[in-house]
């Protein structure tokens, strides 16, 4: 049987598309924005995705003053990034972008106080209580340990002071006082890497298991202890060394294993001392002391 002849194939339909905009002549598209383009030193705060850190917050981080010096030194006009003076709070800057100080910043710092007090029991540390009354009133004439080069205490030191650190109001030692925001942070800071020393009193029995926690082991809030230096100095005498500052730490870390504080003494911050100042008075912090 003779096969059927095929039907030749239709043409294929023309593609039907969108029509394509072709840009006048002369005219040319503009070029494509580099991934790689070096992102500006200093950003400001308009933009819809903030870009870069606050400068006030990289001032704080770098310890050259606290958030709030830094936000007065900013709106004065005294801070420089990368060379460009900015004036205006709330601008952004890349994390290595560079930064100084006007040199009226840095005198102000120098003019800034730093004292040591030894606080007796009954002060608060921070802001006043009621009933009780706050370690800073102690700071006064009368009660500034003198030597042959002590400065002279004006009301004007009491501007700004702040006390660096709490210790409550059952001990007694080495209280912190300030107003320059890097001592502040360098003691106090999230980062702070200075220890404190105290002498601690307890009553109790406590065997190897219970000082081997002491030294590393223990949690208060759910949150564990950073390792601390505990060993005995007598038979009723403990030294601690720490480098966190948790509320009434030390008493509490002594009632996880049994002990009950009977009285407790800071003698040391990072590398300066209580030594031989009386109880109850203060000194300015001396030049070339360091903590």
């Amino acid at each position: 049987m003779a096969e059927r002849p095929r039907r030749p194939a239709r043409p294929a339909k023309p593609a039907v598309g969108r029509p394509v905009a072709i840009p006048p002549a002369g005219r040319t598209s503009p070029p494509a924005r580099s991934a790689d383009r070096d992102t500006p030193a200093i950003q400001q705060t308009d933009t819809a995705v903030p870009v870069g850190i606050r400068i006030a917050k990289l001032m704080a981080e770098r310890g050259l003053c606290s958030r709030r010096e830094a936000d007065q030194y900013i709106a004065r006009g005294w801070v420089y990034v990368d060379g460009q003076r900015v004036d205006e709070l709330g601008t952004r800057a890349a994390p290595t972008a560079k930064i100084t100080l006007d040199r009226q910043a840095q005198a102000q710092q120098q003019a800034q106080m730093t004292v040591l007090l030894h606080k007796p029991v009954g002060f608060v540390s921070g802001q006043a209580e009621p009933g009780y009354t706050p370690a800073i009133n102690l700071i006064k004439a009368d009660n500034q340990y003198r030597t042959p080069d002590t400065p002279v205490f004006t009301p004007a030191c009491l501007n700004g002071l702040a006390p660096a650190g709490r210790l409550d109001i059952d001990s007694t030692g080495l209280l912190v006082l300030t107003q320059d925001g890097r001592i502040a942070r360098r003691l106090i800071g999230d980062n702070s890497s200075v220890d404190k020393e105290y002498l601690v009193r307890v009553s109790g029995m406590l065997d190897a298991r219970g000082l081997a926690l002491l030294n590393h082991g223990l949690s208060l809030d759910d949150r564990p202890l950073k390792p601390a230096k505990v060993h005995w100095l007598n038979d009723d005498q403990l030294r601690f060394v720490l480098r966190e500052g948790r509320k009434r730490q030390i008493r509490r870390m002594c009632e996880l294993v049994g002990l009950r504080v009977t009285g407790l003494k800071r003698v040391r911050i990072g590398n300066v001392r209580l030594g031989d100042l009386p109880l109850g008075q203060w000194r300015f912090l001396r030049p070339g002391e360091m903590f």
